[in-house]
């Protein structure tokens, strides 16, 4: 079993996210620790990136702050690799495959490793050209996380079953309690991901009540929550490592109120 599979066992993950460095390094490193220490079972970092076109505005705006703030790469693996001494839940980047060409694609995973990063979410690289990073990060050990945002019965069970780590179940438009047919796709989805696989799954794209969280953590493995944390950080900057933590010990609680399955 990965690192990042232990984050499911025997409960219902949160999953936060964060934009590194913003609004700067020094604060992305205490809002890690903040989260991990107030529940957090397993923390995005979003690697910045100057086109990141299939994140929420929130994030793009979180973006663009991180990167006039001066945020690099190297700078990121290395406040990374800074946290990894404090804290032990799973932490993957999510990133696009420009940083990593441009990075090297050796290079980046190498970093990866170094600085503690076990896997990776990358939004604009399609399960049938994965195959383009699965030998290097195989190398490495860094484990490439697969996206399902519906689809076919079929294509869902074959990304699934070819997964590592976890599968993000991404409801893009949010989630609406009265949202029926919304709410069915998303239960069938994680029926078939079931039926192909024993890797956990969670869900994420506009979750940001306890309620909602529940209302996940009920259907699946775990919640996701990634522009309501961004959103704190942007309100309250370098003032927002407390109300992020409290934010995260909330959400923790409501999908914790739901049994493993």
């Amino acid at each position: 079993m990965s690192k990042i599979q232990e984050a499911f066992q025997n409960k219902k993950a949160f999953i936060g996210f964060i934009t590194g460095g913003d609004p700067d390094l020094e604060t992305t490193e205490k809002l890690i620790v903040a989260m991990a220490e107030a529940g957090a079972d397993l923390i995005e970092i979003g690697l910045p990136f100057s086109d990141p076109t299939a994140e929420s505005a929130v994030i793009q705006a979180a973006n663009i702050r991180a990167l006039s703030g001066g945020c690099t790469t190297d700078k990121l693996f290395d406040t990374v690799r800074s946290v990894r001494r404090k804290v032990k839940v799973p932490m993957v980047f999510l990133t696009y495959m420009n940083p990593v060409y441009t990075y090297g694609k050796e290079r980046f995973m190498g970093r990866c490793v170094e600085c503690g990063i076990d896997g990776l979410l990358i939004p604009d690289l399609p399960f049938e050209e994965k195959g383009e990073l699965k030998d290097v990060c195989e190398a490495h050990g860094v484990e490439i996380l697969s996206f399902i945002a519906g689809g076919s019965k079929e294509r869902i069970r074959r990304i699934a079953g070819e997964a590592r780590g976890f599968l993000y179940v991404s409801v893009p438009a949010g989630v609406k309690k009265s949202d029926s047919q919304k709410m069915s796709d998303v239960r069938n989805t994680v029926k078939f991901i079931r039926e192909s696989t024993d890797l956990p799954c969670a869900i994420g794209g506009g979750i940001e009540t306890p309620e909602q969280a529940r209302k996940m953590a009920e259907i699946s493995d775990g919640a996701i929550v990634e522009s309501a944390v961004v959103k704190l950080v942007a309100e309250y900057g370098r003032d927002s490592v407390s109300r992020v933590a409290d934010y995260v010990k909330m959400m923790k609680s409501a999908a914790a109120e739901i049994p493993a399955d």
